[in-house]
């Protein structure tokens, strides 16, 4: 009961939160202050949808109080109504007050960026390699579903269809939110194509997948760039092996280097590889900022380190399993055909089941 009362006064709080950040944005001197705008018109999108659901919460909280009342009536009638509504509306209340709590779960600072995604192989050579390829055609599939778009940045293919490595950025609403959980090392288990015998061998490959960042988001000055120019590489005469057009980049105090070589343009390469060291650099500054507060990364589901075993694919038993929560599909052909949801969903799931509890919402 403590909790209830705790939670409808936090509830209230947020109303009153509400309206005074209503009332600032209508102050002539805030309009005026470009920055604190911007940051509380931000805080009142944050906020509006919560409002509108706790301010439904409230009046059914008052609805089963009247509605208590009515279940003691002395009319047989009058009381059968009242307890048919009060169910109903405990019910509605229960919902609501689950939304609440999700909603109230503080955002993550990146759920508006888009993504880059690096796909590397790793152990088992040629196999690592086409799963390499298997899991950048799921993860495209899967954009493709969702109506999101995505652009090669760079690649190494095989002569089998496979890839050493695959870079690419994917656009679209939300894309980070459930991205994010691909971080980490795919291990797979299954017979190779290569294989005559028939032995399942098992192989790994290593996902990276960095927020976009803005040029706000990190400072990079050009004394500290190393730009290089060569003449790309490709299958089949095709026309990067023509002209000098593919960048590679060097971060001089961090060693990062970055390359691209899709585009016919030595100015788009260029732009394609500055977002990819962009993104790098911005994700070096998160894990350090990540390290400084306590361990919040580790409580999390999965840190995002690659070198962390996140998931295989057992194609003899048709099984997923994400080792990180301890659940399995059996659909593996339908996951590898870009129908990633109900895992991601799952993951999801757990991870704000965490901050619920952390937060003590």
């Amino acid at each position: 009961m403590v909790k209830k009362v705790m939670f409808r006064e936090k509830i209230k709080e947020i109303i009153s939160k509400f309206n005074e950040v209503e009332q600032k944005l209508g102050d002539s001197s805030v309009i005026a202050n470009q920055e604190e705008y911007k940051n509380l018109s931000k805080e009142h999108s944050y906020l509006s949808p919560i409002v509108e659901k706790a301010k439904q919460y409230l009046k059914l909280l008052k609805d089963i109080n009247e509605l208590n009342e009515l279940k003691e009536s002395d009319d047989r009638e009058m009381r059968e109504i009242a307890l048919a509504e009060y169910n109903s509306t405990i019910s509605n209340k229960e919902k609501i007050e689950t939304e609440i709590r999700l909603m109230l779960i503080p955002p993550d600072p990146h759920e508006d960026k888009d993504i880059i995604v690096e796909i590397r192989a790793g152990t088992g050579g040629e196999e690592a390699a086409l799963f390499a390829g298997d899991l950048f055609r799921a993860y495209t599939r899967f954009a493709e579903r969702n109506g999101w778009k995505y652009e090669i940045i760079d690649c190494n293919p095989t002569g089998l269809g496979g890839y050493k490595e695959v870079v690419f950025s994917i656009t679209g609403n939300k894309v980070w939110k459930y991205f994010k959980f691909e971080r980490g090392t795919h291990r797979v288990q299954r017979v190779p194509q290569t294989e005559a015998s028939g032995r399942v061998h098992t192989s790994a490959i290593t996902v990276a997948v960095l927020p976009e960042a803005e040029e706000v988001d990190v400072e990079i000055k050009p004394e500290d760039l190393r730009i290089d120019t060569y003449r790309a590489s490709g299958a089949g005469g095709q026309h990067v092996n023509k002209t000098d057009s593919a960048i590679r980049i060097t971060h001089l105090p961090t060693g990062i280097v970055v390359a691209c070589q899709d585009e016919r343009s030595q100015i788009k390469n260029r732009a394609k590889a500055m977002k990819v060291l962009r993104a790098k650099l911005y994700e070096q500054k998160m894990i350090e900022q990540e390290r400084k507060m306590s361990n919040d990364r580790k409580q999390q589901v999965g840190s995002g380190d690659r070198s962390e075993k996140i998931r295989t694919y057992n194609f003899p038993q048709n099984r997923i399993t994400d080792h990180r929560i301890g659940f399995s599909v059996y659909n593996i052909t339908e996951v590898m055909d870009g129908n990633l949801t109900e895992l991601l969903e799952k993951l999801i799931s757990c991870e704000n089941e965490e901050k619920l509890k952390k937060a003590n919402i």
